[in-house]
């Protein structure tokens, strides 16, 4: 098995796999080079040489118990921790310095990302914590992905970055972030047509106009690529412990043979990344105290003649030989406050940490 993904749609009951026995994935260095191809995505935050797009091709594919197919040993990365700082410190210096440009003006968003090491200590086999999250989040996408290139990444997101076959399409907006209080089951179902409300969650200012930015900018990519767009939204959406504002994008794309121009244009959103999308994106990859590695990038299944499901990569981990390197992130604007930003990133990785309590 030179690669795999195995992966379960939201509220979904059966997850497929997807593993590749011959050769390794394809390593493609631009999303257009995505055209005409078809299976398993795993893109990073920023294409390198050490980072590029990755295209698991399985010879074998189906779908079942996530527990039925039992993994080989794979070689996982040392681990490393590269900084003497604490976590807190590296990210008051990072908020310092990101911060600083929204003040000024050069920046209307900036995402800040950070890593959190967790330690190995009982060697949970990947599957079982796949089976974990699968368990916990039915309402988040849920992948296990093992490439040579990437090594081993697990991830629970709720963020669609490109849904869809043929002419038809979906993506969504999704930014704003709150710790949901209680157990509301009003936000456990499936987005329904028409629920186009902000609930009855008391959104501030600051993440109405986080999400709406993302929104925008949505709709001003995929006017450049159909002629026919609905938006519906903002509403309130469940996310594991959080909630977070939602808008809906259904659309006919133009010409089906441009969907990798179509995810150059998209990705990374506003959501991941910031605006102006080119000046923040350099400023990121720049100046964040880890790289983000295949983090805030997208993966899925990908088969745009038939069946896309690629999610933006959230709530995610690389498992490393000795430690889990957990990532999560946050919108900045220019009256974001340090204190409530860092909160925010804890409740994030909370997602991937209760995994590990189980």
């Amino acid at each position: 098995m030179k690669g795999f993904a195995v992966y379960r749609l939201p509220y979904q009951k059966v997850c497929t796999w997807m593993i590749q026995h011959q050769g390794e994935p394809l390593q493609l260095n631009s999303y257009t080079e995505l055209n005409g191809k078809s299976g398993f995505v795993v893109a990073p935050f920023a294409v390198s040489p050490s980072q590029p797009i990755l295209l698991i091709e399985p010879e074998e594919v189906w779908s079942g118990e996530c527990g039925a197919c039992p993994l080989s040993s794979f070689p996982l990365p040392p681990s490393t921790n590269p900084s003497h700082l604490s976590p807190r410190d590296r990210y008051h210096i990072d908020f310092s310095n990101f911060h600083s440009h929204l003040a000024d003006g050069e920046f209307r968003k900036i995402v800040l990302s950070r890593c959190f090491y967790e330690e190995r200590k009982e060697k949970v086999s990947p599957l079982t914590l796949f089976e974990r999250a699968c368990e916990l989040y039915p309402r988040m996408f849920i992948s296990l992905v093992y490439t040579p290139q990437s090594g081993m990444w697990l991830m629970a997101t709720p963020e669609t970055l490109l849904e869809g076959g043929g002419n038809d399409w979906h993506t969504i907006a999704l930014a704003g972030t709150m710790k949901l209080e209680g157990n509301d089951l009003s936000f456990d179902t499936p987005p329904s047509k028409g629920k186009a409300s902000l609930s009855d969650i008391a959104w501030t200012t600051k993440n109405i106009q986080e999400q709406r930015y993302v929104a925008t900018y949505l709709m001003e990519c995929l006017e450049q690529f159909s002629h026919q767009i609905e938006e519906e939204g903002p509403y309130t959406t469940r996310a594991a412990n959080l909630v977070h504002l939602r808008s809906d994008f259904n659309f006919v794309l133009d010409d089906p043979s441009k969907i990798g121009e179509l995810i150059r244009a998209l990705h990374p959103t506003p959501a991941v990344c910031g605006l102006p999308k080119r000046q923040t994106f350099d400023f990121i990859c720049r100046n964040e105290s880890e790289p983000r590695r295949y983090y805030s990038g997208f993966s899925g299944p990908f088969n745009p003649t038939e069946d896309t499901h690629l999610y933006v990569s959230l709530r995610c981990m690389q498992i490393l030989e000795d430690h889990y390197r957990l990532y999560a992130g946050g919108g900045l604007l220019r009256d974001s406050v340090e204190e409530q930003e860092w909160e925010e990133t804890e409740a994030k990785l909370e997602t991937m940490k209760r995994l590990f309590s189980l």
